[in-house]
Formats: C-alpha cells, sequence, structure tokens
C-alpha cells in the first residue's frame, strides 16, 4: 500500500491534485469530528439533470483519491434545498399551470404534478437518489427541510440572529441600493399561508431568536429562527451549511464563482472554516446555452442512459471538467468507445499510468474488462445500414466478426446493442439523407463493388481497408477524403463514418457489394 500511497502523491490527474490540496488543508492532526465532509449541493426546482449527477461522480471521484492518500475516514453529503420556495413553474413537468397557485411555497408543500409523492420536492429527491443508487455511489441524503424542521439547523441559525449584523454587512455589500433596503438574511415562513416570504425584517432579536417582519396580511408576526419556522437566504444558507456541518469540500459550477467569498465570509463569520472548492464549466446545449433542469434542454440522465452506459457517462464527467463541453446526442457514441478504449489499456499499463486512466476513478481502482468486440460507432453503422430493429440482426453480424462472443459472454455488449438500436432508431434514421453519385463517385462505386464481388481475402479489416484506398486511387477524386465522403454519404446517408474496412468486414464483404448495388441503382435515396 505505501508504494501505491507514494504514486498517488505523483499521480496527476485532476482528482489527485484536488485530495492532495484536501489534504494539506487539514494538516498534521486529523478533523476534530473524526472524518472528512465531502458535500454536493442540489436545487430541486426542477427534475434533476446530468449536471447534478456530475457534482456527485466528481466528488467521488475525488474522495476516493483522497482515500488513497491517508486512512482519515470520508463522508459524502448529498443535500438538497427543498425548503426553498417555488420561484416559477418548469415547463418539463405535467401541467406546469397548475403549479402556478403554490408559487413561493417551499418545494416540499408543493404538491407532486407527476401524482407520485407527497410533494414536488420529495418527487425531484427521489428521482435524484435512484439516479446516485443505480451507480453504487457510497452517499447520504440530507434533506433541508429535515434539517430545519427537526431542529439540526437550531443551533447555527441562533448564531446567524447574534451575528447578523456581521452577516447583513457581508452580503449589503454585494446588493445594490433598492435592494439593500429590504433585505434580510432571514426567510420566514408565513403562518397564514406556508409561503416563503421575502420581506424586510423588523427586528431580530438575538437574545431570544426571534425575528420581526409583517405577514402578507400585513399582520405584525413573530416567530423564533428555530423549527422550521425561518430559513436562510440561499448565499448566507451555503455559508451557513459550511459552519453548521462542518464541510470540507464542496465543489459547484462557474455560475457559483462570484459568490464564493460571500460563501466562506458567512461561514468564517459563523465561526467555521470555509471548505476547499473546486470550480467546474458548465454544460452547454447544441446551441451552446447553458443547460437547465426548467427548460430541460441538453440530454436528460435517462436520456443519455437510453444511449449509453452509466460508465461513459462517468467518463464524460471526468474529462477536463474546468472546460465547458456540449452536451449533446453527438456526443454520447464518441464517449462510449472512447470509454472501452482506457478500459483496453488498462490492463496493459503499470501502476503509474493506471492512476492516470479515467477507469481507475470511474470503478475505484477495479476496472472490469472490456467486452466490446465491436466499437459502438460501428454498431450504430451496421444498425443504419442493415435497418436493423432487433439485436439478434446485429448478433448475426458480430458472430461473423467475432464468433467467441454471445450475448451470455459478453452481456456488457448485448446491452450495448440494444443501445445502439434505440439511438439509430430516435437519432439516425430520422436524421439520415443519402445522396445521389456524382459521375466519378459513380464509376468508383462501381468499382468497389465487383472488387468486393471477387474478394477472396474473408474478412480482413485491414486489408479490405488497403482496398478501398486503392479502389479511390484509381479515380480522379481530389484527395481521399472526398472518396470516403462519398462512400459515408451515398451508403450510409451520413456526413462521416466509420473505417470503412472494418464496417465492411463487420456487415459482410457480399452484403457491403449489394449495398452498393442499391445505391447505384437508386434505391436508397429518399430512403
Amino acid at each position: 500500500m505505501s508504494s501505491q500511497r507514494e504514486l498517488a502523491e505523483k499521480a496527476r490527474a485532476w482528482p489527485f491534485e484536488e485530495a492532495r490540496k484536501l489534504l494539506k488543508r487539514l494538516g498534521a492532526g486529523d478533523p476534530e469530528k473524526g472524518h472528512v465532509l465531502f458535500e454536493t449541493g442540489y436545487g430541486p426546482s426542477g427534475l434533476p439533470h446530468i449536471g447534478t449527477f456530475g457534482e456527485v461522480a466528481r466528488t467521488t471521484m475525488v474522495r476516493r483519491a483522497f482515500e488513497m492518500l491517508c486512512d482519515v475516514p470520508t463522508r459524502l453529503l448529498c443535500f438538497s434545498d427543498d425548503m426553498d420556495g417555488m420561484r416559477k413553474a418548469p415547463e418539463n413537468v405535467p401541467d406546469p399551470e397548475a403549479l402556478k397557485a403554490h408559487l413561493q411555497l417551499p418545494l416540499t408543500a408543493v404538491p407532486d404534478p407527476f401524482g407520485k409523492f407527497e410533494s414536488f420536492g420529495a418527487h425531484n429527491n427521489a428521482m435524484l437518489r435512484r439516479f446516485l443508487d443505480t451507480f453504487g455511489f457510497d452517499y447520504e441524503f440530507a434533506s433541508a427541510t429535515d434539517y430545519y424542521k427537526s431542529g439540526r439547523m437550531d443551533d447555527i441559525l441562533i448564531r446567524c440572529a447574534e451575528r447578523y449584523d456581521a452577516i447583513m454587512a457581508i452580503m449589503l455589500k454585494t446588493l445594490g441600493e433598492e435592494r439593500q433596503a429590504t433585505y434580510s438574511c432571514f426567510l420566514p415562513i408565513s403562518p397564514t399561508t406556508g409561503r416563503v416570504l421575502y420581506v424586510p425584517i423588523r427586528n431580530v432579536d438575538a437574545k431570544r431568536g426571534e425575528i420581526t417582519f409583517d405577514d402578507e396580511d400585513g399582520t405584525e408576526t413573530t416567530l423564533p429562527v428555530t423549527g422550521g419556522q425561518v430559513k436562510l437566504q440561499w448565499k448566507p444558507d451555503f455559508g451557513a451549511r459550511w459552519a453548521a456541518l462542518g464541510v470540507d469540500f464542496e465543489m459547484y459550477g462557474k455560475d457559483h464563482l462570484p459568490n464564493t467569498p460571500v460563501y466562506d465570509g458567512i461561514c468564517s463569520a459563523l465561526g467555521g472554516r470555509p471548505p476547499q472548492h473546486y470550480v467546474y464549466e458548465l454544460f452547454l446545449d447544441e446551441e451552446g446555452r447553458k443547460i437547465s433542469k426548467s427548460k430541460g434542454n441538453g440530454v436528460s440522465i435517462d436520456e443519455w442512459l437510453r444511449y449509453a452506459s452509466s460508465e461513459s457517462l462517468s467518463l464524460f464527467m471526468f474529462q477536463k471538467p474546468r472546460t465547458a463541453k456540449r452536451l449533446h446526442w453527438d456526443v454520447i457514441p464518441k464517449t462510449v468507445d472512447e470509454y472501452d478504449q482506457h478500459l483496453r489499456a488498462f490492463p496493459e499499463q503499470d501502476d503509474a499510468q493506471r492512476l492516470e486512466n479515467p477507469v481507475w476513478h470511474i470503478h475505484a481502482g477495479t476496472p472490469p474488462e472490456s467486452q466490446m468486440a465491436v466499437p459502438f460507432a460501428m454498431l450504430l453503422n451496421l444498425a443504419a445500414a442493415a435497418g436493423a430493429q432487433d439485436k439478434a440482426v446485429l448478433w448475426g453480424f458480430i458472430h461473423k466478426y467475432a464468433p467467441e462472443a454471445s450475448p451470455q459472454t459478453h452481456p456488457a455488449l448485448d446491452a450495448a446493442v440494444g443501445r445502439a438500436l434505440n439511438y439509430v432508431a430516435d437519432k439516425v434514421l430520422p436524421n439520415r439523407r443519402f445522396r445521389a453519385p456524382t459521375g466519378t463517385e459513380r464509376a468508383a462505386l462501381a468499382d468497389l463493388a465487383g472488387e468486393l464481388r471477387a474478394w477472396t481475402g474473408g474478412a480482413d479489416a485491414g486489408a479490405l481497408q488497403d482496398l478501398v484506398y486503392e479502389v479511390g486511387k484509381r479515380h480522379p477524386f481530389e484527395n481521399l477524403r472526398d472518396w470516403f465522403g462519398a462512400l459515408y454519404a451515398v451508403l450510409l446517408g451520413a456526413e462521416q463514418g466509420p473505417r470503412f474496412g472494418g464496417f465492411v468486414a463487420l456487415y459482410g464483404v457480399a452484403e457491403t457489394a449489394a449495398l452498393i448495388e442499391r445505391a447505384l441503382a437508386g434505391e436508397l435515396v429518399g430512403a
């Protein structure tokens, strides 16, 4: 283990870099609470999205790296701010108009539009936990509603009342003149309507732990800050939670970066020590816009899993977390095949190289063997070319190429076959556009079909690729990229495609010749 720890002390992968910073922050002694606390926050105002999962996945990667560096116990707390008032009705739920009657109620007091749970907050919390559980994350779930109402936040809330002026001094510097006049770090829950109120506070009685304000009907009202009758504004809540729980590490998106001094300042004002932060870049949709829970743009958690493995999603999270990345359909096949490439490389790597390999971080050091006898991108092209709608058709091709593979011996490949069929049905077939070949392309395609009909070299992908090259060189293309582009556009209805020799080997030599002949006869255009 000592040699592994020494390697971890030098590993360059970003989770190890963050883990070493955290170890340095702790100093020589163990934390008084007896463990290191990692936290992730979740605002359940809409359905959980991939960004939410990413925080837990990435935090887990840092946690595992930290555990290689020292023996201090760790915990991961996933905290849901489900007591927040619902500011707007999400667009991607049943009957969003009906939710508007419940605006500003705590999310755990808003009816569930899906009709499955006691509240909208409970529904979204369950969605998050269900998904995290499918990945086997070792985490503890925390509900702000439970923490406030059970009294677990009482001590810090009383301290907020005692240090109200210090908190307000931090906050008021960040606000405009009009907002300063009405702002308070405390948000009372109206005893008459149950709504979270953004109202001026008439008085804060630190000694009694109470606040006085005007309720929605104008009645002057006094409430204790304890017992879930008051909550904190979200920025003070961030810092107060750090102080209350002793959080050691938390990551969040770039949109929070300007608020980091505020969170840290409030945590310090309440007697806590701000945690180590890690700020990651945001995910963007196809048009370069930030993905949003309420808008539902980008790719959802369940949608990714319809087309790709959970491990590929973890790889997407591991790669360049401080670089903004498009989260759209076309990244999925590439990520699936990249994951398999890393998996195949792992057994041949030494211990130091393995710590840099993403699959070490995805599988906590013990990744499985690759079962992908056929790349995922190739499965997509096979399914599209064959018009496959069930697994048996694709397995017929796979058996010819890799006779040792079967659904029973290669369950991961079988799962990938099913997801490839989903992807082709949803994303490829509706969007493919075949075109007729030009005169030069027609002559080259006819030449290739003839060569394939006469081929006796078996399913040798390399030799078939050489054949395709040689045919292209015999015809007046400006460059061979134009030749391969023609193969993809005329035969597959796509702008790009697989290494064509590999496609022929897998699809079948005679079958590819027949596909070319169909294209030359005009049968694919308009298909």
